[in-house]
């Protein structure tokens, strides 16, 4: 049986990735301030949606469970291909 369902189009607002890469870089500073390698905490949260990966130091584990993990994964995709 065939889907005819339309394909889901995901859009981020410029003003809604700007106050995304805000919270990134506050998330990303706390965790290293604390002496974590950031970038494993970091893909550890988005792979498991675990927040005790993110450290509640400068409020960052509120933080970044403000940012829909989809949103997050378009955002990095798209810098990592633009960049």
């Amino acid at each position: 049986m065939k889907d005819n369902q339309p394909t889901m189009v995901f859009s981020i607002s410029d003003n809604h990735e700007e106050s995304v890469k805000t919270i990134m870089k506050t998330v990303y500073n706390a965790l290293e301030e604390k002496g974590y390698n950031p970038i494993s905490q970091i893909v550890g949260y988005i792979l498991s949606e675990d927040p005790t990966y993110i450290t509640t130091h400068n409020n960052a584990r509120a933080l970044i469970r403000k940012i829909e993990r989809d949103d997050l994964l378009e955002i990095l995709l798209k810098n990592y291909i633009q960049s």
